[in-house]
């Protein structure tokens, strides 16, 4: 019954609030607090509550096991990382813990204590929105995705002093982790490509780094992140990540169900969660000012920053342990946070062309460590996009001795195709900063290679809007999205199933053709 009756709630409320265009976890956060309030009237079982957090659980572990496949652990120890973790936290913490003090008269350990609740960003919302984007890998996804995880190892401190334990010493065992890479690469390599990956990957994020690190009084959220990382360098991580994404939504369903169902507010709880939801851009603004003064351009600042611009769900966890009366306050501060952030990261590149000329005048004049190329070299054709379908286009041209080169906006991507000696540079074709500044006028054409639909509009746009007459050419999934992308100025649409199924087709043919000749010849 009570997956019956939480699941029917979250489909009707994530329906109804996509009708509204807001993305379905939002609904997902109204379907829990409905079933809070009318649960019961409708059958809802009184064990639904720990059902339903065992669930999140699992999806918690999964989706942060998934980040962890597509993460470098030199993308953790960068300057912009570090710092802009640290310090926003130390000044988020101090203005609030001050705010909450004078304001609302806690005693202070209460305030600190309320403050560090409120200082992280929230890891499951902003994991989710980057990844919906496919920007997990892209240079603010992956700096974002960074002070995240900092922001996760200073809470795993906070709580282990909050809670007056801390790990044991079986702990430093997982110092030793990265000795078991070739036991799971083998592991990797024999599960095959079905369900034995699938629970291989759940085993993994849950046994090892979940449980695992629990019994040495260690986060299993960060276990489960680690085991991801120790993965991240397999040929088939991806596959893996892809594997477990089904498995992931409906499991993370039950995490923002949860935190619906945490309580029901009173009058002083909507006041404070209100309040924060006020506060809420200036914890935005902060990101956004260190990550300028770490010399990013004002792009990747602004996408970074708005990602960043939640409450955590470990503000829960903290107040669950030591701050229990504040936990239904914290709840719904949580739940306005996504409220308000899921819609502003669903436009977060329209925001940003909108306050362009504004905010790069706050960048600083010096080297950006994501800067993108002025010059596209002598290439004739270019490749947008370089996963599987655009590296297969590149090869084809490339064989051809045309010259041509490709984009993407993932530098460790980058990399791997230059040292595969192809010519790639590093460049988001979904950054308008870019269409200003580069030189286009020795390219004839383009294929747009990318795997998100926005991010073949925006270049197709901005292609025709800086005066390129040559043909464009995108591949899509979908009918619908091929008209869009007409209508945006592209040329021709390559439908990628069909085309395969063309394909499919012309090899038969061939292998026909081939088969009666020899007959022919035979007879």
């Amino acid at each position: 019954m009570i997956e019956v009756v939480s699941l029917s709630f979250a489909f009707v409320f994530g329906v109804l609030v996509r009708q509204l265009g807001q993305p379905p976890l939002v609904g997902f956060l109204a379907a829990g607090f409905a079933l809070n309030a009318f649960g019961p009237s409708v059958g809802l079982p009184e064990e639904a509550g720990p059902v339903l957090k065992h669930v999140a659980h699992l999806g918690v572990l999964l989706l942060l096991f998934t980040v962890g496949l597509k993460l470098k652990l030199r993308n953790l120890v960068s300057p912009v990382v570090l710092g802009g973790a640290l310090l926003h936290f130390l000044f988020t913490v101090g203005v609030f813990s001050l705010g909450l003090y004078f304001f609302l008269q806690l005693d202070r350990q209460t305030a600190i204590m309320l403050a560090i609740a409120l200082a992280f960003s929230s890891t499951v919302l902003a994991a989710k929105v980057l990844e919906s984007k496919r920007e997990l890998r892209a240079f603010h996804g992956r700096v974002a995705i960074g002070i995240l995880i900092i922001q996760d190892l200073v809470a795993l401190v906070v709580l282990s002093l909050a809670g007056g334990h801390t790990p044991s010493y079986w702990a430093l065992l997982v110092l030793g982790l990265p000795l078991l890479k070739p036991a799971l690469y083998w592991l990797m390599d024999v599960a095959g490509h079905e369900e034995l990956l699938v629970l291989m990957g759940v085993v993994l994020a849950v046994a090892l780094g979940g449980m695992g690190f629990e019994m040495v009084g260690l986060s299993p959220e960060v276990g489960a992140l680690i085991m991801g990382i120790l993965l991240s360098d397999h040929h088939r991580a991806q596959e893996l990540s892809k594997s477990l994404w089904g498995l992931k939504e409906i499991l993370l369903i039950g995490f923002f169900l949860q935190i619906g169902m945490a309580g029901l507010p009173d009058t002083e709880a909507l006041i404070f969660a209100l309040i924060m939801a006020v506060v809420l851009p200036l914890k935005g603004l902060l990101f956004f000012f260190l990550l300028i003064l770490f010399r990013l351009r004002a792009r990747n600042a602004f996408l970074g920053a708005l990602s960043l611009t939640c409450y955590s769900e470990f503000g829960l966890i903290v107040a669950a342990g030591v701050l229990e009366e504040w936990l239904v306050p914290l709840a719904i501060t949580v739940a306005v946070s996504f409220v308000v952030a899921a819609p502003l990261n669903r436009f977060a590149h329209p925001l940003f062309d909108r306050f362009e000329t504004f905010l790069v005048r706050l960048e600083k004049r010096s080297a950006h460590p994501d800067e993108q190329p002025a010059s596209l070299d002598h290439a004739e054709l270019l490749v947008m996009g370089m996963g599987r379908t655009g590296t297969a286009a590149f090869n084809f041209l490339a064989e051809r001795h045309i010259k041509v080169i490709g984009l993407d906006a993932d530098p460790s991507k980058v990399t791997r195709h230059k040292a595969a000696g192809r010519h790639v540079v590093y460049a988001d074709g979904e950054d308008i900063g870019f269409w200003h500044g580069v030189n286009l006028s020795r390219i004839k054409a383009v294929i747009l290679a990318m795997p998100d639909i926005e991010g073949k509009l925006i270049a197709a746009r901005q292609l025709r809007k800086v005066g390129f007459t040559g043909p464009i050419v995108a591949q899509t999934m979908f009918d619908d999205e091929s008209e869009k992308l007409l209508a945006a100025g592209v040329d021709e649409t390559y439908l990628t199933m069909t085309g395969a199924g063309i394909g499919l087709a012309e090899k038969t043919w061939e292998a026909f053709q081939s088969k009666d000749k020899q007959r022919s010849v035979s007879l």
